[in-house]
C-alpha cells in the first residue's frame, strides 16, 4: 500500500480559514460504509442518525496555548517554540525555530523575563528539551504569553481562543484540537443525551504528529508519534454496556477512535487504563470497538485519511472526497464534517 494511493487534488480555497459563527451549522456529508451511498446534510442533523442506546465517545482534552515567541539571551535573536509534551515538572519537549540557534545551554527569554527556558538536550527529529524557570503558576504564565498552535495551513489569526477548543474540553495537554468535536454546541449535546444516547468521555492529548506528513512511500513503514491517553472506569463501563446491549459505539474524531482502539482487548472489551499510544490505523486494520465515526475532512496522504479509509474502504472514501471537493465542502480543522455510518 503506497502513500500516493491516498493523494487527492484539493483547491486551496476549500481550506477553511475561520470557524463558522454557529459551530453546528457546518455541512455534514453522511457516508454509508457498506453501500457507499452519500447524503448532504448539516451538522445539527447528526441527531437523525443516532439511536437510543448508542454511545458517543468524545475526547475531552484541552489545547494549551503552546506557541511561544521569545528572544535568545545575549543576542536578542527571535526564537519560536512549540510545546509538544511535558516530560517532567518544568521540562518540556519542544519544536524550536530556528533550531540551529538553540544548542544545549542556550537560554530563551519570554515576556521580558516572565518565563526563561534553557535548552538542556536535543532528542529525536531535532526536538529540544527545555527546562523552564519562572515565578508563579506555569499555566497562568502560558495563558498570558502563549498563542494557540493553529495548524500551518490556517493563515488567519484566531480572534477567539475558545473557537479552537471543544465545548467539553477539560484536561490541558494538547498541541492541537480534536477538531471533529468543534461542531458540537452544549445545546446539541443536550439534545443527544435527551434522546437516550450515552456520552463517554476519554482523553487523548493530541501531539503534532497529527500534522506530520507521511514521508515514506510504503505506508507500513510510517512510525506514529506517541500520545498520552486515558480511559476511566465510567467510560469503559459505558462503552462495554453499549456493546453488550447491541448499541453502536460512535467516536467523535480520529483521536477518540485511536484511544478506544488502543485501550481495547482483542475481544473488544475496555478496561480503565492510561498510557502512551503509537497506534497507526490504515486499511486492513480490524476495528475492535468502533462502529461509526464523526470526523472532519483530512489532508491528502495523511495518516487520518488512511484511518477513515480503514473504516469505510479506500475507494468509498476517495469517491466521497471527490464529491466533497465538487460540492465545495470546507476542509480541515475549521471545515465541515463527515459521518461514516
Amino acid at each position: 500500500m503506497k502513500t500516493s494511493d491516498f493523494y487527492f487534488d484539493l483547491p486551496q480555497e476549500l481550506i477553511a480559514q475561520d470557524p463558522l459563527e454557529d459551530r453546528s451549522a457546518s455541512r455534514l456529508l453522511v457516508l454509508d460504509k457498506k453501500t457507499g451511498a452519500m447524503e448532504h446534510r448539516h451538522f445539527y442533523n447528526i441527531v437523525d442518525y443516532l439511536q437510543p442506546g448508542d454511545c458517543l465517545v468524545i475526547n475531552n482534552t484541552k489545547v494549551i496555548p503552546a506557541r511561544l515567541y521569545g528572544v535568545r539571551e545575549g543576542t536578542g535573536a527571535l526564537i519560536e517554540i512549540l510545546l509538544l509534551k511535558r516530560k517532567e515538572n518544568d521540562v518540556w519537549e519542544t519544536l524550536v525555530k530556528p533550531g540551529k540557534k538553540a544548542k544545549p545551554g542556550t537560554k530563551i527569554v519570554f515576556g521580558d523575563g516572565l518565563l526563561v527556558g534553557e535548552v538542556i538536550d536535543i532528542v529525536e527529529e531535532g526536538n529540544r528539551l527545555i527546562q523552564f524557570t519562572y515565578e508563579g503558576i506555569f499555566e497562568e504564565i502560558l495563558d498570558q504569553l502563549g498563542q494557540m498552535p493553529l495548524p500551518p495551513y490556517i493563515t488567519h489569526e484566531l480572534k477567539d481562543k475558545n473557537r479552537y477548543q471543544t465545548v467539553y474540553a477539560k484536561y490541558e495537554g494538547s498541541a492541537a484540537a480534536p477538531t471533529a468535536g468543534l461542531h458540537f454546541t452544549p445545546e446539541l449535546l443536550q439534545q443527544v443525551r435527551d434522546m437516550g444516547v450515552n456520552i463517554a468521555e476519554v482523553t487523548l492529548h493530541v501531539g503534532l504528529g497529527t500534522f506530520r506528513p507521511v514521508k515514506v512511500e510504503d505506508v507500513t513503514q510510517h512510525h506514529m508519534h506517541s500520545e498520552f491517553y486515558q480511559v476511566d472506569e465510567t467510560a469503559a463501563n459505558l462503552i462495554n454496556e453499549t456493546k453488550k446491549n447491541g448499541g453502536r459505539v460512535i467516536c467523535v474524531g480520529t483521536t477518540s477512535c485511536r484511544t478506544i482502539e488502543s485501550a481495547a482487548a482483542e475481544d473488544g472489551t475496555l478496561r480503565p487504563c492510561s498510557g502512551w499510544t503509537e497506534i497507526f490505523i490504515y486499511p486492513g486494520y480490524r476495528f475492535k470497538v468502533l462502529d461509526c465515526l464523526i470526523t472532519n475532512f483530512h489532508l491528502p496522504e495523511s495518516t487520518l485519511l488512511m484511518l477513515v479509509s480503514a473504516l469505510a474502504g479506500k475507494e468509498k472514501i476517495m469517491t466521497a472526497y471527490k464529491e466533497a471537493v465538487e460540492q465545495k465542502y470546507r476542509f480541515f480543522s475549521f471545515g465541515d464534517a463527515m459521518f461514516i455510518k
